[in-house]
């Protein structure tokens, strides 16, 4: 047995040994050597995590581990990179390969892209929501990937100006509550003219459920009251929205 297990032992080193490192590559193959030469658009997802990582294992290339990792990924959250947002540095970390420091990077670089989704020229005066899209736009980095639904409302100027955004409801998995108290208080604090509400839906359908469209209805009637127009109530979901006053004309006074 003792015999079998240095040939084994053997063996294992003997891969080790002669086991190429991404360094050992040709240039043109070397993953961030490509990025430079070809562009960040031109390399995989795998090539893009593996020049994250910086590093591999003793049995495995950077590129090796990325390639795991994404099957991973694949497996628990779906295809693509939004693995990188939804899972937690724990499960990241229980993989073979990454440690404290490559979750980290990981985790950083997804935030990244969070934040670069964020228009933030929409907080400017100079322009303006007007429609689903505009919503969308500029709260899909914020709400596409939360596990809780969040009611957030966007106060707008009389020239539909956005003037401030806020939370203003945290739920559970698939509901919250609101009270149009809470909406409107912090519109008259502002002086807005008109308000958006948007909320998430984390199972990442946008399809809008009956309690949406009560809600919708009551918040619409209390801004009657108060002299706030409500202008929208867009749904959010993964890769996808509805808005409401599009597809409910009548309940809405632009």
């Amino acid at each position: 047995m003792s015999g079998l297990a240095a040939k084994g032992t053997i063996e294992e080193v003997a891969i080790t040994l002669n086991r190429l490192t991404i360094k050992d590559w040709p240039e043109h193959e070397k993953p961030r050597e490509r990025l430079f030469k070809v562009g960040a658009q031109a390399l995989s997802d795998a090539e893009l995590v593996a020049i994250l990582l910086g590093t591999g294992t003793s049995r495995e290339t950077a590129l090796d581990v990325a390639k795991r990792l994404m099957h991973w990924g694949e497996a628990n959250y779906g295809p693509g990179l939004g693995f990188l947002t939804e899972a937690s540095k724990q499960e990241l970390m229980s993989l073979s390969g990454i440690g404290m420091a490559k979750a980290a990077r990981l985790k950083a670089c997804a935030e990244i892209h969070r934040r670069l989704l964020k228009p933030e020229h929409y907080l400017t005066p100079r322009v303006a929501v007007t429609c689903g899209r505009d919503v969308y736009e500029l709260l899909k980095g914020d709400m596409e990937q939360l596990d809780r639904e969040q009611v957030w409302i966007l106060m707008l100027n009389v020239r539909n100006h956005l003037i401030h955004r806020e939370v203003i409801s945290v739920g559970s998995l698939d509901t919250s509550v609101v009270h149009p108290r809470e909406i409107f208080k912090n519109c008259i604090k502002r002086s807005a003219a008109a308000v958006i509400l948007a909320h998430n839906h984390p199972s990442g359908e946008a399809a809008p459920s009956d309690d949406d469209i009560r809600m919708t209805k009551r918040i619409i009637e209390a801004g009657k009251i108060v002299g706030i127009t409500v202008l929208d109530h867009v749904i959010i979901g993964r890769g996808q929205y509805i808005s409401l006053r599009e597809s409910f004309a009548g309940w809405f006074t632009w």
